[in-house]
């Protein structure tokens, strides 16, 4: 009996190893085998990057590959650059050059032999001439074909294994149940139960191990991946290369934009009265001086009649003045010089209160009169809700001119902060997020001082605003720091926040890249300081850094 539970034990292990035999280890790194779709070749020199990417090339026939040239710093595509390829050691082969797109150039021609060669290419841009040599153009390779996935037999399935174990220990039972010693019977039986256990569920033979699904993870995403060239310039990757440089400790404030004090005016009709013209629109520039509206004075029956009675009476003591006067400069001889004086004098001024009249009547007598409102200064037309026809009120705003050119900004300042403004006068204003800077100068420092929190309002001047900013809105205002810091920096716009830790992404070759989380030290809206992760030389992505971001997350 006891020969007979050892050749049942061994039955089972046999039975087991039978179904571990007929697993693939290798099939998980089969199915992550895609092949090579391309071969590639690059150069790089202080100016330029040229990258050659090509296929399956044959010596006799006509060859027809890619070339990608870009600025070696920013890796922005280079397209007026004019380009010869020789082949190294190889004069007789002509090589053609025909540009695709932006960056993106055609070569053709004939190679005589299945061997490697090395092109050497001539480029003369705007950023000067230079020459590279790109080694290892193999023709005659082979392109790796992808990994073809093993096929198992029917007699391998682990579920018709088992179903021939439930059988044969169902007999072995049978058998055994007619013999005397039930307990070996039962012990026989447990052991014959185990069997299609060990082969319907090959994962417990492993521990639990899955060998398909390690080659897939790899043990998490890796730090190195690929973007090809064409990706890189059609969504404009760009870089910079870092080298150690030095900034000024900055802090940031927040400041609100104001009008200057003769950069902002009101357009107030002086008479109640129509709206007949309207010669500008929200948001039009104008010049001053420019007419803007027209607007026509109503005037009463009374009021009328009052103006024709004034306008009579100068006019009758304008002619009296005139025959007065007329009259003693024809006896002047015998008249007293001191009456013909007076007599001039009195007409002179009847006829100048009469001109004037008429230039304020603007000799319309009737029952209405038209009022010019110009623009006192240069600027920007605000917004208004007036219409032609429309009756406003002597002294009712119809109009506010801005002009943008000339900007004030107003911010709160303490006083240890505000001495080190007095003494650097080094202010930037930013709108939202753009990089774009814009200086500031100093015009007042605070008279008062707040009783909430102890600081003090400050009024710089900014300065070409070139029409970024508006009345009212809120910007910020980075205060430069006497203190200079001389570190390894990179553009604060490459770093970029990867599971919480600050990360860049470095150009390692022309089309592969790697993250490397960085320390970060002091920093401004423009520049970061690196104390780790970083060396210098290296390029790292400016541009575009969510897009890499996305790609690499997504490998």
């Amino acid at each position: 009996m006891k020969q007979l539970i050892t050749l049942l034990v061994l039955i089972v292990f046999g039975l087991t190893s039978f179904a571990h035999d007929g697993e693939d280890h290798s099939a998980g790194k089969a199915k992550g085998n895609t092949g090579t779709k391309y071969f590639s070749a690059e150069a790089l020199s202080d100016k330029y990057e040229v990258l050659v990417k090509y296929g399956e090339l044959q010596s006799g026939q006509k060859s027809t590959f890619q070339l990608f040239l870009s600025n070696a710093k920013t890796n922005r595509a280079l397209d007026s650059a004019t380009i010869t390829m020789k082949v190294v050691g190889q004069p007789g082969i002509q090589l053609q050059i025909s540009r695709v797109d932006t960056g993106t150039y055609q070569v053709s021609g004939v190679f005589p032999a299945n061997k490697i060669y090395d092109l050497q290419v001539n480029i003369n841009s705007a950023l000067g001439p230079d020459f590279l040599q790109v080694a290892k153009v193999e023709v005659g390779k082979k392109l790796e074909a992808p990994a073809t996935e093993a096929h198992s037999h029917w007699y391998d399935n682990p579920w018709l294994i088992g179903t021939a174990g439930v059988l044969a220990g169902l007999l072995l039972m049978f058998a055994l149940m007619r013999r005397r010693n039930r307990r070996v019977a039962v012990a026989v039986l447990t052991i014959g139960l185990l069997v299609p256990t060990a082969v319907v569920n090959p994962g417990y033979a492993h521990d639990g191990e899955d060998h398909g699904a390690g080659g897939a993870s790899g043990g998490g995403i890796s730090n190195t991946f690929m973007v090809e060239k064409e990706s890189q310039f059609l969504f404009d990757i760009l870089t910079e290369k870092v080298g150690p440089g030095s900034f000024y400790k900055t802090s940031e404030i927040v400041g609100t934009v104001t009008a200057a004090p003769q950069g902002r005016a009101v357009i107030q009709t002086p008479q109640t009265g129509k709206i007949v013209a309207l010669r500008v629109t929200p948001g039009q520039s104008v010049s001053k001086g420019q007419v803007l509206a027209l607007v026509e004075q109503q005037v009463d029956a009374g009021t009328q009649i009052n103006i024709i009675s004034q306008r009579n009476t100068l006019n009758a003591e304008a002619k009296a003045a005139k025959v007065q006067y007329d009259r003693l400069q024809s006896i002047a001889d015998i008249a007293a010089k001191k009456d013909v004086t007076e007599a001039r004098a009195r007409y002179e001024s009847a006829v100048q209160n009469l001109r004037l009249f008429n230039a304020n009547v603007g000799g319309n007598l009737g029952n209405t009169k038209t009022i010019s409102l110009t623009a006192p200064i240069s600027g920007v037309v605000g917004t208004f809700n007036y219409a032609i026809g429309a009756v406003v009120n002597s002294g009712e705003t119809l109009f506010e001119i801005t002009n943008l050119d000339r900007l004030y900004v107003e911010t709160q300042l303490y006083a240890a902060d505000l001495n080190a403004a007095t003494r650097s006068g080094r202010f930037q204003a930013f709108a939202g997020q753009d990089t774009t800077a814009f200086a500031l100068r100093l015009v007042s420092t605070a008279q008062a001082v707040s009783a909430e929190n102890q600081s003090q309002r400050v009024i710089f001047e900014m300065v070409q605003p070139a029409g970024r900013f508006r009345i009212g809105e809120n910007v910020r205002v980075l205060q430069y720091g006497s203190e200079r810091l001389s570190q390894l920096v990179v553009p604060t716009a490459a770093v970029v926040d990867i599971g919480g830790k600050p990360a860049v992404f470095i150009k390692d070759h022309a089309e592969q890249y790697s993250v490397s989380f960085i320390q970060k030290g002091e920093s401004n809206q423009l520049y970061t300081a690196v104390a780790k992760g970083v060396e210098a030389g290296e390029r790292v992505v400016t541009g575009n850094v969510y897009q890499m971001k996305m790609i690499y997350l997504g490998q």
